[in-house]
């Protein structure tokens, strides 16, 4: 009888570290899901389910951490977009690797306190950042103007015009958005100012509405992670610089490198952000 080389593969057991943002769909019950993006060191998988975020990035320690990670300590199965695999029940299945979840990790660790003296002068440190993809768009100045005004209307028009606009896997439009909502959940909480967070929270639902059917999975996930202040290592660490809890320049620095153009969107979002929270801390 001829065995087939898929019948001799050999399974892998390996355990790993998630993210509480995807808590909710490893520890349902087991479900389909197939691979949407592959690369050396990691996988995009979609789960087939309703429930949000639906998208999990499986990485090695050499990847960014996105928000919905999983983090393992060991190299990746070669797989291919559209191959099959199964989440749930605290574990992965994926190629001839079986993941089992044993940590967690905070995707939104608070700031505490800032001054905010201390916040205008950082601020001021938050210059164009260099490649955003929409340097200049008309919807990302009246995002900007209309935020600091606190002019609600204004700001759900120009989000609901940046969900999905751009090309790749992170239209700019949508790191833009992400960065902006996750600067005014933060800084908006440490600095006391009420009115950011309730902007955030407007934003928020207005992104988050019909991002699955507007923008890619991978991007609809992030920007319902992103609704919650759920962000990269590299965002939160030029949140902490801002609120002066680590040097801000080689944050900055350690952001504009993410992607093509995502880190400096991503940026350009924290900077409206950031400027948001003084504007409307100082109204209030």
């Amino acid at each position: 009888m001829t065995v087939s080389t898929h019948a001799r593969r050999t399974r892998v057991h390996v355990t790993g570290a998630a993210s509480t943002a995807v808590r909710a769909l490893l520890e349902a019950q087991r479900r389909p899901a197939r691979v949407l993006a592959a690369f050396p060191q990691g996988v995009y998988l979609e789960v087939r389910t309703e429930v949000e975020p639906s998208v999990i990035a499986v990485i090695t320690g050499e990847a960014t951490r996105l928000p919905n990670s999983v983090l393992l300590a060991a190299p990746l199965p070669h797989l291919t977009v559209g191959d099959d695999a199964a989440v749930g029940d605290r574990a992965i299945e994926l190629g001839p690797l079986s993941l089992t979840v044993r940590r967690w990790w905070d995707p939104a660790p608070p700031l505490g306190a800032v001054d905010r003296d201390l916040l205008a002068r950082a601020v001021d440190e938050l210059t164009e950042p260099p490649g955003a993809g929409l340097s200049g768009d008309a919807s990302v100045e009246l995002l900007a103007d209309s935020c600091a005004k606190g002019w609600l209307l204004g700001a759900v028009t120009a989000a609901e015009r940046l969900v999905g606009l751009g090309p790749g896997l992170t239209p700019s439009g949508d790191d833009v958005l992400a960065g902006l909502l996750v600067a005014l959940r933060h800084l908006g909480r440490a600095a006391g100012a009420g009115r950011a967070v309730w902007l955030a929270d407007w934003l928020a639902a207005t992104v988050t509405y019909d991002a699955r059917t507007r923008t890619t999975p991978i991007s609809a996930t992030l920007l319902h992670c992103a609704a919650r202040g759920e962000a990269s290592p590299e965002v939160l660490g030029v949140l902490r610089g801002l609120a002066g809890r680590q040097a801000l320049a080689p944050a900055l620095r350690r952001l504009h490198r993410l992607g093509h153009t995502s880190g400096s969107d991503l940026a350009q979002g924290v900077a409206i952000g950031a400027r948001t929270v003084l504007s409307l801390g100082a109204a209030g």
